[in-house]
């Protein structure tokens, strides 16, 4: 258990950062997700850049890998390239 006031702020600080992070890193998978399932490709061109700027403000806050994100946006722009 944390002794000093600096250490129980952090313990508290840390947890807030956690929940946030955690909120935006599923928001941001539900949103891969939601591209992914749709087969037009207007609607799929409309939300790639709404995707990409979501995974790229994950990056940036490193939530996730800057690599991880760069895998990412490339798989999902050669889907949205590939639809009909």
């Amino acid at each position: 258990m944390a002794n000093h006031k600096s250490a129980k702020k952090r313990i508290r600080s840390d947890n807030a950062k956690r929940l946030r992070n955690r909120y935006y890193a599923k928001s941001t998978r539900t949103a891969i997700k939601k591209l992914r399932k749709t087969g037009n490709k207007t609607e799929a061109e409309e939300s790639l850049p709404k995707v990409i700027s979501l995974i790229d403000r994950l990056a940036k806050k490193s939530v996730i890998h800057k690599n991880k994100a760069s895998n990412l946006k490339s798989k999902l722009t050669k889907f949205v390239n590939n639809l009909q």
